[in-house]
This record gives structure tokens, C-alpha cells and sequence, in this order.
């Protein structure tokens, strides 16, 4: 295990009789690095984030938090750590306010004023009963919680599941400022613009396996480019784009203009150098996005 890490897994499984819900889970997440886990229903994401804060306990491997042992770190360790789970669910007629204000005393070191703050960013009416069915006010409840004593390390389980767009950038911004104050965030989300946006690294598992990981940039290289490039006139040779290294698909359109579509993967080197022996008036190339390579990844484990 690394030291000094926020996080640190090393084999880490769980099974349930014959069903593996998570093998031989090896991750180490740094302090101050905005983790994503990626993955889509019933792949492992909630049931690593369990085992992490010991609300299950592993079949295999270990775990280390904030240079702790979960099973043992107990209260003065919790202190140190916000946790949002997928599901709440609130009983009993207490209100938001009552409920924040109980929990802080718990945690301890929550700054005066720090929940109205955070309810007046998410707009959350703190004086609402938590029965309410409202996911929405459920959930900017469990987000004032994990956020409001400004924990060594955020462990966030679909953070955004609820909110309206405004309020998932009002969340993202919290993320920004809890990096810049050194903070740790380890987040799953089904929402890969949101991991795009945020991570400076991901995990993608898969059926209960991690079968990538590192950068997101790493996670988008190698993904397919769309490009559209128009041409003045009705330029001879672009037949040869189809036979370039990497050029899936390749469509021209003659006109008053030509229009080339190409679908790249790799380098966009050679492909741009043969269009520019002609007058380009317009070029669009469509970087890879991070769905697309999540996607590929999830085909290439299927087969």
C-alpha cells in the first residue's frame, strides 16, 4: 500500500455465497486527487464504497483510510470522513435543520453558520420536514451533511442523483473549492460529463472488476474522432483518406462545396496533412469524449 495515500485497497472482494459482488480490488486514491468511479448498475461501485467505510466487511484484502483501519479507526476516524450514500431514507418528522444541527454535533468542528451557507447554495428550505418526498430535498440534505464539516476525505455515491442542472454546477463548484482546500473526493456517478468535468482520475469496473483505471485523459485516448472537413470544389484523390491507418468510416459529399466525414481512431496526423493539400474552408474535429470511451471499454470486456 501507498504511503500517506487518502485511500488505499489492495485485493480487496466481496462475495455473497456463489455471486462476487467485488474481486481483487487494487486502487490507491492521493490526497487532494478528485477520484471518479464509473460503472454502470450492479458493477461494484456502491458495494466498494461500503467495504471502504466498513459498512460491510471484505471476503478478501484490505483497506486503509486516511492511514487507518476502517474496522478500527472508529469515531475520531468517521470525524474525518463525509459520506453521501445512493439511498437515503429519513424517519420521523424532525426537519432538516434539526437533523443538520443534531449530526454536527456528532462530527464536531462544523464552523458557525456552515449549514445555512450550504443550504442557501442548494436551496434547501431548512425548515421542511425530511419525510417529505422530495429526492431532490433528500438529497441536498445528505449532501449539507457530508460537506458541512469540511472532511479529509468525501466518499460520494451518486452525488447528483436528484438535482436539477443548476444544482448539480452549484455541486460541482463545491468539489472545485473542496480540492483547492486540500480535501480528498472519491465519487461514483452515472453521469461521466460529471467525472469528465471533475476527476483528475478514474476507475471504470465492470461486473465487479476494475478493468481500467488512470488518467481521464488515458481513458480517452485511443477513442474515436469524428471529423468534418469542407473543401472548395470538387477535389480528386480524397478516395486515399479511406485507406489511412485508423480511418473507420469515410464519407464525401460533392457540391458547390465537398464535404469529408471521416471516423478516426488514432492519430489525427496523416488525415489532416492529405486534406490540406486542398483549400479547406472549414474543419470540425469532435474530440473523444469520455462516454464514448466507457462504452468501448464495456464492448471489449463483453467479448
Amino acid at each position: 500500500m501507498t504511503a500517506n495515500a487518502a485511500l488505499n485497497a489492495a485485493g480487496l472482494g466481496k462475495s455473497y455465497g456463489r455471486h462476487v459482488a467485488l474481486e481483487d480490488l487494487d486502487l490507491t486514491v492521493g490526497r487532494g486527487e478528485v477520484f471518479g468511479l464509473i460503472g454502470p448498475n450492479g458493477a461494484g461501485k456502491t458495494t466498494t464504497m461500503r467495504l471502504l467505510l466498513d459498512l460491510i466487511r471484505p471476503t478478501t484484502g484490505s483497506v486503509r483510510i486516511l492511514g487507518e483501519t476502517p474496522r478500527t479507526g472508529g469515531a475520531a476516524l468517521r470525524r474525518r470522513l463525509g459520506y453521501l450514500p445512493g439511498e437515503l431514507r429519513f424517519r420521523g418528522r424532525a426537519t432538516s435543520r434539526q437533523l443538520l444541527q443534531h449530526l454536527a454535533g456528532l462530527s464536531g468542528g462544523v464552523k458557525a453558520g456552515a449549514i445555512e451557507r450550504l443550504a442557501e447554495r442548494l436551496d434547501l428550505a431548512l425548515d421542511r420536514p425530511l419525510y417529505t418526498p422530495s429526492k431532490g430535498n433528500r438529497q441536498k440534505t445528505g449532501l449539507i451533511q457530508a460537506f458541512m464539516h469540511e472532511p479529509e476525505l468525501l466518499i460520494l455515491d451518486e452525488p447528483t442523483s436528484g438535482l436539477d442542472p443548476l444544482l448539480q454546477q452549484e455541486f460541482r463548484e463545491l468539489i472545485r473549492e473542496a480540492q483547492a482546500n486540500g480535501q480528498t473526493v472519491f465519487l461514483s456517478s452515472h453521469v461521466l460529463a460529471e467525472i469528465e468535468q471533475l476527476a483528475d482520475r478514474a476507475g471504470v469496473l465492470q461486473r465487479g472488476r476494475l478493468i481500467r483505471s488512470g488518467p481521464v485523459s488515458s481513458l480517452r485516448a485511443g477513442t474515436r474522432r469524428h471529423v468534418r472537413a469542407v473543401l472548395a470544389g470538387s477535389p480528386e484523390g480524397l478516395e486515399a483518406l479511406g485507406q489511412l491507418p485508423g480511418v473507420k468510416h469515410l464519407h464525401v459529399r460533392e457540391g458547390a462545396e465537398t464535404v469529408v466525414e471521416l471516423l478516426l481512431e488514432g492519430s489525427l496526423d496523416a488525415p489532416v496533412k492529405l486534406l490540406a493539400r486542398h483549400e479547406v474552408r472549414d474543419l470540425l474535429i469532435s474530440e473523444p469524449v469520455l462516454e464514448e470511451a466507457v462504452l468501448d471499454l464495456y464492448r471489449e470486456d463483453a467479448a
